[in-house]
């Protein structure tokens, strides 16, 4: 038998709404790099994982990211997912 498919919400903290889903993985947080160029642009980078832990990994890694890339500066955020059936 399949497993039932959900769908998953993100809301951080700017008031931005992601939805993720279909989806039979239990996710349960999303993390969001906003990264700002050394030209003034931006570039957003995202995911979702299935631990608090594995998300907090992605910060190690947009700090080194920031320095081999040459970002001027770039945000960092994590929230939890809330589940839905539609």
């Amino acid at each position: 038998m399949a497993k039932k498919k959900i769908y998953l919400t993100a809301v951080l903290p700017d008031g931005y709404v992601k939805k993720i889903g279909p989806t039979s993985v239990a996710f349960t947080h999303y993390w969001r790099i906003v990264a700002v160029l050394g030209n003034g642009k931006t570039e957003v980078f995202w995911g979702h994982s299935k631990s608090l832990a594995e998300a907090r990994k992605k910060k190690v890694a947009a700090a080194d990211a920031s320095t081999v890339r040459g970002w001027a500066s770039y945000g960092f955020d994590i929230v939890e997912l809330e589940q839905s059936d539609n």
